[in-house]
């Protein structure tokens, strides 16, 4: 019944109420509302964005589920809890049953249904006091976070059914195949083309923007093996004042610090809406339950100064010596959900530099980010070596976001690092549910 709750939820229309520019994505969903009536003016859209952003933070998503598969399936995380469905990711035994799976497979198409509600809906609306600058705008950020769904199931489950217009009906998709994965990604990066120049060239780090576009871009053509263009708009990013590497790590998440300079674009919590995050980091102590915690592995890698550095104030540990993940820890959770930061911009082109034999700009970068962390220069001289120690360096950077199990798979290094050597299990398994309701839904391989 959950699961099929959660299909319903899918492809319910998108209806939120107003709220404050100062707090957009607070806001209260209604349970239903005539699909003909979700669209119609410049209010109606604003709030239908704002209501694309809400769901891509969606404890289902990027509020704590999705995130999961990230960093539970890589080295750094264990699992203290009872529950064999969260074990699967750490042992890459994952079943197509796993209600994890099910749950952020369909919190991903229920984002990018809210952004085709806007993608398709937004164009046709007659408004006097929509401008034209806002109407780009505001469809340009559906065509961003669809490209960045698309991005994640692409990463995560191979080649997708592309949905590109929006439904109301749990049927209208059904008999729609598979994409391949180059037919996946092609989309991304079409939503990407299509976003950039409708989007203004500000700085905003809770909305989309045009530089938010080249930053996914960033990660988009590292992900391609384009190092070209991956080092091309990481560039764009670095060069401009807006976004810098704060000292020390800590000092873009401690202290309740939101939308710092570190950070392209973060999704913000309030007290009614909060990140599902910090209570599965937070120990009994904090009233959290610490149902994932750092492993002794990480913890020794993060506690060395000459390899963790100031990194390790991402870690902290109870009277009873217990080490937990102290990266959220806000109360109430506030915490911000960071989907791309400036420190990632550095180690894409410390790695696209390294592989086009620019050695010494690679360095470079990859040192930014160690003396931010509080370490002296990388030692690494060779091309192996340069790549091998940005592999490390964002193994810490980026402990306890979505990264560590995506960096493995894309450089081939899963087997090597891991000891999973059955490449079928570098996507997860499509769930079950999704593919007894539709015939034409194809398995993975090998599950």
């Amino acid at each position: 019944m959950q699961q099929n709750i959660k299909l319903l939820i899918r492809i319910l229309p998108i209806v939120f109420l107003l709220v404050s520019c100062s707090d957009f994505l607070d806001v209260q969903p209604k349970d239903s509302v005539s699909d003909e009536t979700t669209i119609v003016d410049k209010t109606s859209a604003q709030t239908a964005v704002r209501g694309i952003y809400r769901q891509l933070g969606d404890d289902d998503y990027y509020g704590a589920l999705f995130q999961t598969i990230g960093y539970l399936s890589g080295d750094n995380i264990q699992w203290t809890g009872s529950q064999s469905i969260i074990q699967q990711f750490i042992s890459h035994a994952v079943k197509a049953d796993n209600t994890n799976i099910a749950t952020a497979w369909s919190a991903i198409y229920s984002t990018i249904n809210r952004a085709n509600q806007v993608i398709d809906k937004l164009p046709g609306v007659n408004d006097a006091t929509l401008t034209a600058d806002e109407r780009n705008a505001l469809l340009g950020e559906a065509y961003f976070v669809r490209a960045l769904a698309y991005f994640d199931l692409a990463r995560t489950w191979g080649g997708v059914q592309l949905v590109v217009k929006a439904t109301s009906d749990i049927n209208d998709t059904k008999g729609l195949k598979r994409s391949t994965l180059e037919q996946t990604y092609a989309q991304v990066l079409k939503d990407l083309q299509m976003a950039e120049p409708l989007l203004p060239e500000t700085t905003n780090r809770y909305r989309a923007t045009r530089k938010t576009v080249w930053a996914l871009l960033a990660r988009f053509h590292l992900y391609q093996r384009n190092w070209e263009q991956a080092e091309v708009y990481s560039s764009r990013l670095i060069q401009d004042a807006k976004y810098r590497l704060l000292k020390p790590y800590s000092a873009f998440f401690a202290n309740n610090v939101v939308a710092t300079d570190e950070s392209i674009f973060e999704i913000s919590y309030s007290a009614t809406n909060t990140n599902a995050h910090r209570g599965y980091w937070q120990p009994p102590a904090n009233n959290g339950t610490r149902q994932w915690a750092p492993n002794d592995a990480f913890i020794a890698l993060i506690n060395n100064p000459a390899v963790g550095g100031n990194r390790n104030a991402a870690v902290a540990i109870t009277n009873q010596g217990l080490w937990y993940g102290n990266f959220y820890y806000r109360s109430p959770a506030t915490d911000p959900a960071y989907v791309l930061r400036i420190a990632e911009q550095y180690l894409i082109r410390a790695e696209a530099r390294a592989q086009q034999g620019n050695l010494s700009g690679a360095l470079a970068d990859l040192d930014a980010v160690r003396d931010r962390a509080g370490l002296s220069g990388s030692t690494a001289v060779s091309q192996g070596e340069i790549l091998l120690a940005i592999e490390n360096e964002r193994r810490l950077e980026f402990a306890f976001e979505p990264h560590r199990w995506y960096d493995l798979v894309r450089t081939g290094r899963a087997g090597t690092v891991l000891g999973v050597t059955d490449e079928r299990r570098y996507v997860m398994p499509i769930p079950a549910i999704e593919l007894s309701a539709d015939d034409a839904l194809e398995p993975n391989p090998g599950y």
